[in-house]
C-alpha cells in the first residue's frame, strides 16, 4: 500500500500494534516478521493471512494443542551446515534434531480431517515434506544428551574401552597411594584433586619434599601442595594420550555427520521458516484474543462497513481501567464515500477517524480487527492522512502552508481506491478563507471518488453534505445537560460545537455571552442552535426507540413463553386423552377375553352334559349379564357427559345418582337412613349410602 506521509503508520498508531504483536511472538523469525509487518493490497494474500489467524484463534479457544513449541533461532547453524567442510557440535545437532522432531509432530497433527478443518493453516506446509532420515542419522551418532555414542565407530569404541581400563587402573593405584600417605600423615584434608587435566594428591606444604612426583601447584594459602605421584605419571600420560585420540575421533565422526546431512540444509531452512511462520500466526491469534478481534468479510473493491467497531488500543486501555469502550457503526460506499464529522472538542472525532484508519491497516496486514464479524472491509491501494500540527521548519512553512502542501498531494494522488483522513480540515487560517479552500478540497476529493473521513467545525462543510454527491454528515453525540461527550458517532446529521451551551453551563456572565452572540452572523448562530436542538431531539427519539425496542423484545419473549406453555398444555391433554383411550380399550379387551373364556366353558359343558336346559339357562344368564353391563356402561357414559359428582351429605332437593342403576333423580324426602328419590313421577326408596350428590356440568346447563 502507498502511504502518505511516511509517518502515516505512526500517526494511526500502527507501530504500537506491531509492538504488541512482537511481544506475543516467541521466535526470532516471528518477532522479525512482526517488526517488518507490511500492509498489502492483494486480496488473496490478505484472505489467507486472515484465515490462518482465525483458524489458530479457534484452535486456542477450543483448547486444542498445536505442536509449534520450537522457537530457537538456528539460522546460523543451518547456514554453516550448507558450507562444505564445516563442523557442527553435539549440542547443535540436538537442536537440529528437536527442529526435525517438531516438524514431525506438525505433519502428524495435520491428518486428513484437520487438513479439511483448517485448510489455511495447512497451506504453510503445503510445499514441504517430512524427512525421517535426518533424525535417524543423528540418532545413529548421538545419544539423548548430545554425546557421541561409543558404537559410532570401531576406533571410538576401542579408544573408550582402553580409557575405561586405564582410568580403573589409575584409580586403584591412586587409592593405594592416598591410604599410605594418610597413614604417614602427609595427605591434606582434601586428599586429592585434578590440575592441568591430571590427577594429583593434596600434601601439606611442609611435607612436599617427602613425596616423589611432579609438583603442579599450591593452594592460595600456600599450606597445601598438589603433587602427581611418581607411580601414576605413566598412567596419566597414557590416559592423556587416549583422551586426545578420543577428541580427534569424535571430531572426525561429527564432521562426517555434518557432511552426510549437509544435503538437507535447504530443507532444514524451510523447517525453520515453517515453525517461525506458525509462531507468527500464533502471535497474531493471541493478539486477536486479547483485543477480542474477529474475522470480517473482505471484498476486492473500495468499501467500508463497520459494525460495532472500536479502537483496539483504546479497548485494551479501557479494559485495564475497567471502563467501557463505545463502538461505532459506519458505512462508506459508492453513494456515501466521504464522512464529515463535526461536534464539540474532545468528543471523539479524531478517535473515530483513527479507528477506521487503524482497522483498515490491520486488516490489510493480515490481522483480525476489533469489529463485529458481520462487518465488511474493502481493499485500498493508497492511504493518506493529515492529523495535527504539520508545521515544517525545514522548508520554512507555517502550519497552514504545510496543511495546503499536504492537501495538494491529496488532490493530485487521490483515486477510487484511495482512503484519506483529514483532521480539522481548513484550520490554521481565517475561517472564511480557510473554509472556502476546504470546500474546494472536499469537492475535488469527491470528484475523484476517493473514500475518507474529515473532521471539522466549519458550518460550510457541514452544509456541503446536502449539496455534493458522495459526502455525508456525521456528529459526535454530546450530553448538553452534563456537558460531557458521549463518544458515540451518529451518521447522517451534522453536529453542533455547543459553544454557547457550554459557556452557559459553566456559568459565564450572561452579558458576555449575549455580547458574543451579537458578534456572530445571525444565520450562522441560528444554524448552530438548530443543530443543537436537533441533536437533543434525536437523543430523545433514540431513547424512546430504545425503550420501544425493549418493550417489543419483552413482548416477543412473553409471547414465546405463552406459546411454550400452551404447547405443553396441549401435549399434556393429548397424553391424558391417549391414556384414557388406552384404559377403555384395555377394559374392553379384558371383558371380551373373559366373555370368550365363559363361552368356551359353556360350549364345553354343552358337549359333556345331557341336561341341555341347565346349560341354556347358564348361557342366557351370561348374555343377560353382558347386556346389563353394556347398559350400565352406556348410562355411566351418559352421566359423565351431563353430570359431575360433588359428594357431601344428601339433603332434600339435591340431585343424586343411584349407585345400582346409575340413574339421576331428586331427593324429595329423607326418612332416617332412607331417602325418597323422584325419577320423573316415580318415587323410589333408596338407602342414603347408595346415593351420591351430583350437579350438571356448566356447558350442559347453558346449552339447555
Amino acid at each position: 500500500m502507498q502511504l502518505f506521509p511516511e509517518s502515516a503508520l505512526t500517526q494511526l498508531e500502527f507501530d504500537k500494534v506491531r509492538a504488541l504483536l512482537m511481544e506475543h511472538c516467541q521466535s526470532e523469525y516471528g518477532r522479525h516478521k512482526a517488526e517488518k509487518l507490511r500492509v498489502h493490497t492483494k486480496l488473496e494474500f490478505i484472505e489467507l493471512e486472515l484465515r490462518q489467524t482465525h483458524e489458530y484463534k479457534l484452535i486456542r479457544q477450543s483448547g486444542l494443542y498445536f505442536p509449534n513449541d520450537y522457537v530457537l533461532n538456528l539460522s546460523k547453524d543451518i547456514r554453516l551446515l550448507g558450507i562444505p567442510g564445516s563442523f557442527l557440535g553435539g549440542e547443535q545437532w540436538m537442536q537440529i534434531r528437536r527442529l526435525a522432531e517438531n516438524m514431525q509432530s506438525i505433519f502428524r497433527w495435520f491428518d486428513t480431517e484437520r487438513r479439511v478443518a483448517y485448510p489455511a493453516l495447512s497451506q504453510v506446509i503445503k510445499d514441504t515434506y517430512y524427512e525421517k532420515t535426518i533424525i535417524q542419522l543423528i540418532d545413529e551418532v548421538l545419544d539423548e544428551g548430545g554425546n557421541v555414542r561409543d558404537n559410532a565407530s570401531e576406533d571410538l569404541a576401542r579408544i573408550r574401552m582402553s580409557l575405561y581400563r586405564k582410568r580403573g587402573e589409575l584409580s586403584r593405584v591412586f587409592d593405594r597411594i592416598v591410604r599410605k600417605m594418610k597413614r604417614d600423615g602427609l595427605a591434606a584434608d582434601i586428599e586429592e584433586s585434578f590440575m592441568n587435566g591430571r590427577r594429583v594428591i593434596a600434601v601439606f606444604a611442609e611435607h612436599k619434599r617427602q613425596v616423589k612426583g611432579i609438583l603442579h601447584g599450591e593452594s592460595d594459602t600456600r599450606k597445601t601442595s598438589f603433587i602427581e605421584p611418581e607411580e601414576t605419571i605413566g598412567l596419566n600420560n597414557d590416559i592423556f594420550e587416549l583422551e586426545n585420540d578420543e577428541r580427534k575421533e569424535v571430531y572426525r565422526i561429527l564432521r562426517d555427520l555434518t557432511a552426510r546431512l549437509s544435503v538437507y540444509a535447504p530443507l532444514l531452512k524451510t523447517y525453520l521458516e515453517v515453525v517461525g511462520e506458525y509462531d507468527f500466526i500464533r502471535g497474531k491469534a493471541r493478539l486477536a484474543i486479547d483485543m477480542d478481534a474477529n474475522y470480517p468479510t473482505v471484498v476486492d473493491k473500495a468499501h467500508v462497513q463497520l459494525i460495532r467497531a472500536y479502537h483496539p488500543l483504546l479497548y485494551l486501555y479501557n479494559l485495564r481501567s475497567g471502563k467501557p469502550t463505545i463502538p461505532l457503526n459506519l458505512t462508506l460506499d459508492e453513494q456515501s464515500r466521504i464522512l464529515v464529522i463535526s461536534g464539540p472538542n474532545a468528543g471523539g472525532k479524531t478517535v473515530s477517524l483513527k479507528t477506521v484508519g487503524l482497522l483498515q491497516l490491520m486488516l490489510q496486514s493480515g490481522l483480525l480487527v476489533t469489529a463485529d464479524p458481520d462487518s465488511t472491509f474493502g481493499v485500498f491501494k493508497k492511504l493518506m492522512i493529515h492529523i495535527g500540527d504539520t508545521q515544517s521548519l525545514e522548508f520554512e512553512l507555517s502550519t497552514y502552508s504545510a496543511h495546503l502542501v499536504h492537501m495538494k498531494h491529496f488532490m493530485e494522488a487521490a483515486n477510487g481506491r484511495t482512503m484519506f483522513f483529514i483532521d480539522e480540515l481548513g484550520s490554521g487560517s481565517d475561517p472564511n478563507l480557510g473554509g472556502a479552500f476546504a470546500e474546494v478540497i472536499m469537492e475535488e476529493l469527491a470528484r475523484k471518488h476517493a473514500y475518507g473521513i474529515v473532521t471539522t467545525h466549519y458550518l460550510n462543510l457541514k452544509v456541503m453534505a446536502g449539496k455534493v454527491p458522495g459526502i455525508i454528515n456525521g456528529a459526535m453525540a454530546f450530553d448538553e445537560q452534563r456537558l460531557l461527550p458521549m463518544y458515540q458517532l451518529i451518521v447522517g446529521k451534522p453536529g453542533s460545537s455547543y459553544t454557547f451551551a457550554i459557556a452557559e453551563r459553566i456559568g459565564l456572565d450572561k452579558r458576555l455571552i449575549e455580547r458574543a452572540r451579537t458578534l456572530v452572523d445571525e444565520d450562522q448562530y441560528n444554524l448552530d442552535r438548530l443543530l443543537n436542538r436537533t441533536e437533543q431531539d434525536l437523543r430523545q427519539v433514540e431513547k424512546r426507540e430504545k425503550d420501544l425496542n425493549k418493550m417489543l423484545a419483552d413482548n416477543a419473549r412473553l409471547k414465546k413463553e405463552m406459546e411454550t406453555v400452551m404447547d405443553k398444555e396441549r401435549h399434556r391433554q393429548q397424553v391424558e386423552l391417549q391414556r384414557e383411550q388406552n384404559r377403555i380399550t384395555d377394559e374392553r379387551i379384558a371383558q371380551m377375553k373373559d366373555m370368550e373364556r365363559k363361552l368356551k366353558a359353556v360350549v364345553s359343558e354343552w358337549k359333556r352334559t345331557e341336561n341341555k336346559e341347565e346349560v341354556m339357562k347358564t348361557l342366557n344368564a351370561l348374555l343377560f349379564q353382558q347386556k346389563e353391563k353394556q347398559v350400565t356402561e352406556k348410562r355411566q357414559a351418559a352421566f359423565d357427559e351431563k353430570y359431575v359428582e360433588i359428594g357431601g351429605a344428601v339433603k332434600v332437593g339435591d340431585r343424586v345418582k343411584m349407585r345400582q342403576n346409575r340413574q339421576v333423580g331428586t331427593v324429595s324426602e329423607i326418612r332416617g337412613k332412607k331417602a325418597i328419590v323422584q325419577l320423573g313421577r316415580i318415587p323410589l326408596t333408596v338407602d342414603l349410602g347408595d346415593l351420591t350428590v351430583v350437579e350438571e356440568k356448566p356447558e350442559t346447563a347453558s346449552s339447555q
